[in-house]
């Protein structure tokens, strides 16, 4: 069975960077789409990124200009490099994969799940 490990979550102030890690487990995940989802408190989980078989790369629109996806192929883990964080980007971070995705910003898209790891930006 698949699974995904997300780590680097925490507390940082507004404008301040962090980047988050998804490690692949179980399976080679070299030809996998992979996608960061983001999560506030009592809201839906939105899409914030993916990155396909190809390495074609989607990202929403609050965050072009200041998160970058990566994926190291060799390591079957992805990154997210979250830059000037603000108060509206803490919550829970999740890391999705599956072969294929239509959608790669819809969340139910998705099969193999991490279990999230929290970011808070406080100012």
């Amino acid at each position: 069975q698949p699974q995904l490990m997300e780590s680097g979550g925490d507390s940082v102030q507004a404008g301040g960077s962090l980047r988050l890690s998804c490690a692949a487990s179980g399976t080679t995940f070299s030809t996998y789409v992979m996608a960061w989802f983001h999560q506030a408190p009592g809201k839906e989980r939105e899409g914030v990124a993916a990155i396909d078989n190809d390495g074609v790369i989607d990202y929403a629109d609050s965050v072009k200009g200041r998160f970058t996806i990566s994926k190291d192929r060799a390591k079957n883990t992805a990154y997210l490099l979250m830059n000037n964080l603000t108060l509206e980007d803490t919550g829970m971070f999740y890391c999705a994969s599956d072969s294929y995705a239509e959608d790669t910003l819809r969340a139910d898209e998705y099969n193999y799940w991490g279990q999230g790891t929290q970011v808070t930006v406080v100012s």
